[in-house]
């Protein structure tokens, strides 16, 4: 019956000590005097707990920042408020998840009548997800600080911790490059690359000799090249495993997290450089679409269709997600999967799948490689324990190998880099198929 039975406080175990103490020290009618301190005490905790204030009427109020990466600070702000004259002592706990890693979820505060109290706490989260704290228990003491009143008070709030982005300083590099020629600091129509034909123009010393247009060179009897720009609004598509492979960690961090890292870093480069880049994040069934687009939006809204998903421990279906992606998304693109080159898995379900979109589009699969596996294959070898190790780790690298020729065997580019190069190198890897002409 918590809303009836008094709840106890400090100073009434304080007070029922010193009672007893003072009852071993009587000469004699202990019983007696035993009654009548114990029916006192009782009556002053149910006299203290009448005069409480019920906790349902204090003012308690949660400010969330709204949104966070992994690893940024933030800050939450309780308001507690008291609707009476008299002074109150109020004391709330909040169920704020541990990854948040909150420096502290409980605060007391003594209010002076129609007093007003803030209390902050840093947050610093260390799992990504949407993260909806919904009540929080608000305790009053009563006036003479023997009993207290608790109740649990309904204070929805969520707070959505987006993916980190370690390869935003590479993104932005690689975009200063691609757009030197803007400020004039080559071409301004990057002269001697690109694939789509801008103007005749005369040779100068710079010019690569392939570019030399021999027809217009014996019409005006003077060399003449042919100048490309490089072609905008093409299409990206961001195929995301989630499923079980992508699960386990690398390098302290769970694989699906490094594909998210380099599922910004292009979005963000693309979209810069006027692509059109979208999202399927899929396992056994597809669980978030983003549709292509080339808006300075686009990064967010990709963020936001990553930030919840979590790893499913099952068999990603590659041939329903390309089936999707192909019959939604019908024009020529560079589709890029991002998984992990298990064998087993690739063989049984990838590599089938990829006659579905092979024949239309190019596919680009990018995975992130174990360093463990790398330095377990090339250490020494000093006791026996060692060689286990190492051969161990020698017949993984070389059924990953198996599974990069048969991938590429299959007509697909490969990027398998180790933790935090995988980003750059299969945002690399695009900017070469454009740069080339494959798109």
């Amino acid at each position: 019956m918590p809303g009836i039975v008094p709840i106890p406080t400090r100073r009434f175990v304080a007070v029922v000590a010193v009672a007893a103490l003072a009852l071993v020290v009587l000469p004699g009618g202990r019983w007696v005097a035993f009654w009548i301190v114990d029916g006192a005490l009782a009556a002053l905790l149910f006299v203290d707990r009448l005069w409480t204030l019920r906790p349902g009427r204090v003012g308690v109020a949660r400010t969330l920042p709204g949104a966070l990466t992994i690893g940024a600070t933030g800050e939450v702000v309780w308001t507690v408020t008291n609707p009476t004259d008299r002074a109150l002592c109020v004391a709330v706990a909040d169920e704020l998840a541990p990854s948040l890693g909150a420096g502290r979820r409980r605060l007391a505060v003594r209010l002076p009548g129609r007093g007003t109290a803030t209390v902050t706490t840093a947050i610093r989260p260390s799992r990504r997800g949407r993260f909806t704290p919904s009540a929080v228990a608000v305790r009053v003491t009563g006036p003479l600080g023997l009993a207290a009143r608790q109740a649990t008070r309904a204070l929805p709030g969520e707070l959505r911790v987006l993916p980190p982005f370690p390869s935003k300083a590479e993104a932005e590099l690689r975009i200063n490059r691609a757009r030197v020629p803007e400020v004039g600091l080559r071409s301004a129509r990057g002269r001697g690359v690109g694939t789509e034909f801008d103007q005749l123009r005369e040779y100068t010393a710079d010019d690569e000799f392939r570019r030399i247009d021999w027809s217009a060179t014996a019409r005006v009897d003077r060399p003449i090249v042919r100048q490309y720009r490089a072609e905008r609004n093409q299409h990206l598509l961001l195929l995301l495993d989630n499923g079980r492979t992508m699960a386990a960690q690398v390098a302290g961090v769970p694989r699906v997290e490094h594909a998210m890292d380099a599922v910004m870093m292009i979005t963000a480069v693309a979209t810069r450089l006027g692509d059109r880049t979208g999202l399927v994040a899929f396992d056994r069934q597809v669980r978030a679409v983003v549709p292509p687009s080339a808006q300075r939006s686009q990064l967010s809204a990709v963020t936001e269709a990553l930030y919840d998903l979590e790893p499913v421990l099952a068999e990603s279906d590659f041939r329903g997600a390309f089936t999707h992606a192909v019959a939604r998304f019908r024009r020529r693109s560079l589709l890029i999967v991002l998984t992990e080159l298990a064998e087993a898995a690739v063989t049984e379900t990838l590599i089938p799948a990829l006659p579905v979109v092979a024949r239309r589009h190019l596919v680009l699969v990018g995975a992130v490689r174990d360093p463990e596996v790398v330095r377990l294959a090339t250490q020494p070898v000093l006791q026996g324990a060692d060689a286990h190790g190492r051969a161990a780790a020698l017949a993984a690298l070389e059924r990953r190998r198996r599974t990069v020729h048969l991938l590429r065997a299959a007509g697909a580019t490969v990027v398998d880099a180790l933790p935090g190069r995988l980003a750059p190198e299969l945002t690399d890897a695009y900017l070469h198929l454009k740069a080339s002409g494959r798109l």
